[in-house]
């Protein structure tokens, strides 16, 4: 598949598993669908699956626990999973243990990461891999913050894509004032 390295499935804002029904299978059969057409065409060591729309609700956290499980079924290379929102801050929740235990690929772990939560989060086999993202977007130089242990950019949600600043939409892209 010329140009392309692999595929990121986005189950996103509670549409990826929709597939209704009385039993768990059903639930999940279009996330589970999706998933292995993808895998059909380019190889499931291509292929990584982001979740972030699953709750602490008992239902909820069964659905996303049987998705992910299944994943393993398809040989998807990477589970991406987002920390549930703590009080709306910007804290680790620490709740995606169970999803790493039932994932045999790689796991990564997003959501609120500072430098020490995400070292303490590798360095106890939590999670394979810890995402930064508003961090990046803050501070574009971020691993050589990182090494040297420099003080980060506030993050600035005004700042980021999709927040309205900077944004062209006769173009469909946002100017980053902060990489000035």
């Amino acid at each position: 598949m010329p140009g392309f390295d692999g595929v990121e499935i986005l189950g996103a804002n509670g549409y990826f598993v929709d597939g209704g029904g009385m039993d768990m299978e059903s639930w999940c059969r279009f996330a589970l669908d999706v998933v292995n057409a993808v895998v059909r065409e380019i190889g499931g060591q291509r292929v990584g699956v982001r979740l972030d729309q699953f709750s602490a609700e008992p239902d909820e956290h069964a659905l996303a626990l049987h998705v992910v499980s299944r994943l393993n079924d398809h040989g998807v290379l990477y589970c991406h999973m987002i920390e549930p929102r703590v009080d709306g801050r910007r804290r680790v929740s620490r709740q995606l243990l169970p999803f790493r235990e039932a994932f045999g690929g790689t796991f990564i772990a997003s959501g609120g990461y500072g430098r020490e939560e995400g070292d303490a989060a590798v360095g106890e086999g939590y999670a394979d891999l810890v995402v930064y993202g508003r961090l990046f977007l803050a501070n574009p130089d971020l691993p050589r913050r990182f090494e040297l242990g420099a003080p980060l950019n506030d993050c600035v949600s005004a700042t980021f894509y999709g927040a309205g600043a900077g944004a062209d939409p006769a173009v469909g892209y946002t100017d980053y004032p902060f990489l000035e």
